[in-house]
């Protein structure tokens, strides 16, 4: 086997791992929605079965920022890795064997990114994204603070940490937002 024909083997090799990666972390990355979902459930089943645990309603923004912030460094390695295939490997590929049409090279990674409604999705993923962790944290601090009379000062400056880190959690799924259309 030729130089080229290895190289042309370690650049496949690493394309199949890296999907590999990437179509692990996208099973990964969406079954945290359901999660999410479910752990808001049965908080709030019980904290509204009776007024004394009204105080569980302080967990759903720890969990919005952990599972959010699990999401979104799951969503970043997922981008990165397909811009890593489309930017640095198509690029290697192009230059080792002489290919000059860089989109035929792994195409689906350009295609998918390309198509009219790319934006408007990416777009709608960033609002349902914000429900999910972000204003369904903020809903279950305002919640709280309407049904809980004069909660200790330790419990509202806990829940003010909460609001602060939803919000920077808010500004960084705006900020890793991929709403670039094509390669």
């Amino acid at each position: 086997m030729s130089d080229k024909q290895q190289m042309q083997e370690v650049y496949l090799k690493e394309y199949e791992k890296l999907k590999s990666e990437q179509t692990q972390r996208i099973g990964f990355r969406d079954n945290l929605l359901y999660v999410t979902l479910g752990v808001f459930g049965a908080v709030i089943s019980f904290a509204v079965s009776n007024q004394a645990n009204y105080y569980a309603l302080l967990v759903i923004p720890w969990v919005c920022l952990i599972l959010g912030w699990t999401y979104l460094v799951n969503d970043e390695k997922i981008t990165a890795i397909g811009r890593y295939i489309r930017l640095t490997l198509a690029e290697k590929i192009k230059e080792h064997t002489g290919h000059t049409d860089i989109e035929s090279i792994f195409g689906w990674e350009i295609a998918h990114r390309s198509d009219n409604r790319r934006k408007r999705r990416k777009i709608e993923q960033l609002i349902v994204d914000q429900i999910t962790f972000v204003f369904s944290g903020v809903i279950a601090l305002i919640a709280f603070w309407l049904l809980v009379s004069k909660p200790p000062l330790a419990v509202n400056i806990l829940g003010l940490i909460e609001l602060l880190l939803l919000l920077i959690l808010g500004v960084e799924i705006v900020i890793y937002a991929d709403l670039a259309k094509g390669r």
